[in-house]
């Protein structure tokens, strides 16, 4: 499938090619990860939720039911993003779950200022990680009802 044309359920939007794989495995070894899309800056986040550049021809804005979001991300970092995404009626009520390294208050206080779901810091430990992310995913995508499309 192109990627003008890739739909998703999750986006995974990271940076750190290795945090990236672990979220992939652990919310695989769910299957949740069968419609899962990565981004690897800001730029191409907002791209493909608001279905513009590579991503115009993929579906309809709106139609993710989670955004996994890292904060320090290139291009964009993850407070644009996630200020841009709750800004805008079309795309506001996208559950959005930051998964950071940063545990600073500052940036925990930001981010629910600008609307997001859930805000969590990624463990050090692989074991830890891979529980917190099936975890995630699990309450996220089958046990949270989101408003319809």
């Amino acid at each position: 499938m192109s990627k003008s044309t890739v739909d998703a359920d999750i986006l995974l939007v990271e940076d750190n090619p290795d945090d990236a794989e672990l979220t992939m495995r652990a919310l695989r070894s769910r299957n949740l990860a069968n419609q899962l899309v990565w981004v690897k800056n800001g730029a191409d986040a907002l791209d493909f939720v608001f279905c513009r550049g590579a991503y115009a021809n993929r579906g309809a804005v709106g139609a993710l039911r989670l955004i996994l979001l890292d904060l320090s991300l290139p291009k964009v970092n993850g407070i644009e993003v996630l200020a841009t995404i709750k800004s805008d009626e079309r795309t506001k009520k996208i559950p959005v779950v930051v998964l950071s390294s940063s545990s600073q208050d500052k940036d925990i206080l930001e981010s629910y200022n600008l609307g997001v779901n859930s805000y969590v810091t990624k463990p050090v430990q692989f074991e830890e990680f891979s529980k917190v992310v099936s975890q995630l995913g699990l309450y996220w995508l089958l046990i949270n009802h989101t408003p319809p499309r």
